[in-house]
Order: structure tokens, then sequence, then C-alpha cells
């Protein structure tokens, strides 16, 4: 891909991660009405899964392009519960996946997957899971196409 680097994220980058954080937050929340969209809720959404990261052994990655971070994916490493069989229970699991729309549909987000996919393997592992919001038609498309299959659903009920 031309130009195209993915790269661990650096302390650097922080504020790109902020602001593609919170445009994260503001297109789910035009799909899903609760995400918190102001700057607190991008903090608050990038020092989770920093925590997350941190604790898994997991991965932070970004996407550079001309000097300019445009997108991210967030790799954790997770164990499954015990309903799954024990040599399957432990993946990688994409937690955050972001493409700045100027260059959604360019091959970015196929990129950051492909080193998620890499880095998973390293780790001796051969599943991978990723969550999709429901009404994220095109996220979910590009994941079909990456090879991910549906697995589970989590239905929600609005309660009065």
């Amino acid at each position: 891909m031309n130009g195209l680097t993915i790269r661990a994220a650096r302390p650097t980058d922080r504020e790109a991660l902020l602001e593609q954080f919170q445009g994260l937050n503001r297109f789910e929340d035009a799909i899903t009405g609760d995400r918190a969209t102001d700057r607190a809720g991008a903090e608050a959404s990038l020092s989770h899964s920093e925590r997350r990261i941190a604790e898994s052994g997991g991965h932070q990655l970004v996407a550079e392009r001309d000097g300019a971070v445009i997108g991210h994916l967030f790799l954790i490493f997770a164990r499954q519960a015990p309903f799954v069989h024990p040599d399957r229970r432990a993946h990688g699991y994409v937690s955050e996946l972001y493409v700045r729309e100027a260059v959604r549909g360019s091959g970015v987000g196929r990129a950051l997957l492909a080193e998620a996919e890499r880095l998973t393997r390293a780790e001796g592992l051969d599943r991978m899971l990723i969550g999709v919001v429901a009404g994220n038609d095109r996220a979910e498309q590009t994941y079909l196409r990456a090879g991910f299959a549906p697995y589970s659903r989590e239905l929600l009920k609005k309660l009065d």
C-alpha cells in the first residue's frame, strides 16, 4: 500500500489517538445513541483501552501515511470462559479499530487487521475475534472479507 506504515503506537501519537477515539465514539453514537462524544469520553475510552492492552500484553498499532496517523487497531490477548474447550480459549481480540473517514475503503483497515493476525499467530494463537456494533454494516462487511465469520451475538433490551 502506497506509503502506508503499520507500527506500534508511540507517546507522541496520543493526540491523534484521542481525535480518533472521539471520531469512533461519534460514529458509533449515530448508530447506538449511547456513546460519550466529547473529549472526556475520548480520553476515558483511550485510557480504558490502554489498561486492557497493558493487562493482556497486547498491542497498540497505528497506521501512518506521510507522517500522519490515519487509523489504529488495539489488540488484546484474552481467554474465553470455561465452557469453551480448554485448547480453544486463548485468542487475540481486536478491541478497537478505526480508520479516518478520508481514507476508508483504501485498505488501511485490512492492513491493520493483517498485522493483528500476524501478532496473534506470533503469540502461538490460532483464533482472533472482533466485535462490531449492530448497524455498522460497512465495518461488518470489511471483517467478513478479512475472513471473520459470525460467532456470537449480543442483544440489547432498553428497559423503561
